[in-house]
């Protein structure tokens, strides 16, 4: 899973275009031979789809024609072909957008097609797959008919620069005992310094997004965005409120993190890579990147608060077929050849873009004995037992959820205390959330009439 912004909310005129989208029975709008399929991704994952593809026509005779965007162009494009009438046979689908797709008509119920394909889905990550069902209330759980199959899982893993902290003399973190806050922040500390000493720190403990990396301090700490049932907004609370302190305090009381202006100069994604900061995020999408840097890194459990038990977010792209594909068949016999085949998802994890979404394929790759980095078990124990949804994943849209970004920068920057903030913005959060919650009921109401 890529690192995009979760698309906000429900596509402006989407009923409207999806009416005109199912009037069609075309897929993609024309009348074609072949299947159309979108997807977004970088040039390693476009080199590794081609590969996969070009088998599966080699296998079926059925060719496929590939549209693919740059991951910033993905949504506006899709939204394009949804209002124009030229929704691709076969596409990416975010998990945020599954159900206004679903009860405005745009994905097609793969559920029937899949079991006749006698896909082996109890070898598939279940939070992969349950990530695309739907009952027409509530996604995400093993109840739901199937709209699709996952591209990948992407659980957010955590590393850290292994030389630079054999270096300093640390000792190396434990691949399985996560640090506890107070246990990371010296460590943290005697990192950052000036090593060229010109007067400047040019190297960091750490260097954190909040918008992608606060869940893990939250969650952690016992706090959530919302009660269980995804009907109350719970940032207002003490547990909160302290992770959103701690995390925001490592850059303005304890400067282990490079400071907005620095930041401006280059980035904590670049400075990571340029060996300058200690710990940071390593998805499996970075590998490719990460596997050439002039360091050792490795992946570690994140840090935790008072629960003690680590906690981290997983991803997921889905791949689903459209209600207007003139080869239904076929495009989901191209959804399962992506997600499911052996040999496709080989090819996919051999360009370090992913793991495995097939759990015996998963197993060897985590314990292969050239492993990079070795602890590739930590990305499968946060698929199989911590990792949870991103919290808008399966809301009915997300502007209930990126509320909370937009005026954070004041806490950030150490002008507002986070309890504060957080107790302005819940009532915002919330008067979103209804909103989606009852769009939600009025559109599976629609769709069942």
């Amino acid at each position: 899973m890529k690192k995009s912004r979760l698309m906000a909310g429900v596509v402006a005129g989407l009923v409207i275009a999806s009416t005109a989208a199912c009037s069609s029975g075309a897929g993609g709008g024309d009348e074609s031979e072949g299947l159309t399929f979108m997807f977004r991704g970088g040039e390693d994952e476009k080199a590794a789809y081609q590969a996969a593809i070009d088998r599966f026509t080699e296998e079926t005779g059925v060719e496929v024609e590939v549209i693919v965007t740059d991951a910033d162009q993905y949504a506006t494009k899709l939204q394009a072909a949804i209002a124009g009438n030229t929704v691709p046979d076969v596409f990416y689908i975010e998990q945020a957008n599954l159900q206004s797709y679903v009860n405005n008509g745009i994905l097609m119920d793969i559920t029937d097609q899949v079991a006749e394909q006698d896909v082996d889905l109890e070898n598939i990550w279940e939070f992969g797959v349950n990530s695309y069902r739907y009952d027409g209330t509530l996604q995400g759980t093993s109840e739901g008919r199937l709209y699709g199959l996952p591209k990948d899982v992407g659980p957010f893993g955590f590393g850290y620069n292994k030389t630079m902290l054999e270096e300093a003399g640390i000792e190396l973190p434990d691949a399985d005992e996560p640090l506890t806050w107070d246990e990371w922040l010296p460590i943290l500390t005697e990192l950052t310094k000036d090593t060229d000493g010109d007067g400047e720190i040019d190297q960091w403990g750490t260097g954190l997004n909040v918008q992608w990396n606060l869940q893990s301090f939250v969650w952690s700490n016992g706090g959530d965005w919302t009660n269980e049932d995804r009907t109350q907004v719970t940032v207002d609370t003490p547990e909160f409120a302290e992770a959103l302190q701690f995390f925001t305090d490592l850059t303005t009381e304890h400067a282990v993190t490079p400071n907005p202006e620095q930041a401006q100069t280059m980035d904590t994604y670049q400075r990571f890579m340029a060996g300058e900061i200690g710990f940071f995020p390593v998805a499996p999408w970075d590998l490719s990147v990460y596997n050439e840097l002039d360091f050792d890194y490795d992946v570690i459990p994140w840090p935790v608060g008072s629960t003690g038990e680590t906690a981290t977010w997983v991803g997921s792209l889905g791949i689903g077929v459209s209600t207007t594909t003139d080869m239904p068949d076929e495009a989901v016999k191209l959804v399962t050849y992506l997600s499911a085949d052996e040999e496709a998802q080989q090819t996919l994890v051999d360009a370090n873009i992913q793991i495995p979404n097939r759990i015996d394929t998963a197993q060897e790759w985590a314990s292969a004995p050239d492993a990079q980095p070795a602890n590739r078990q930590e990305y499968l124990d946060i698929v199989e037992d911590y990792g949870r949804a991103m919290p808008a994943a399966f809301t009915y849209g997300a502007q209930w959820y990126d509320e909370l970004w937009v005026n954070i920068q004041p806490v950030v920057d150490g002008d507002q205390p986070a309890a504060e903030y957080l107790a302005e913005v819940q009532p915002r959060m919330q008067a979103l959330l209804d909103e989606s919650n009852a769009q939600a009921e009025a559109a599976a109401a629609q769709n069942n009439g």
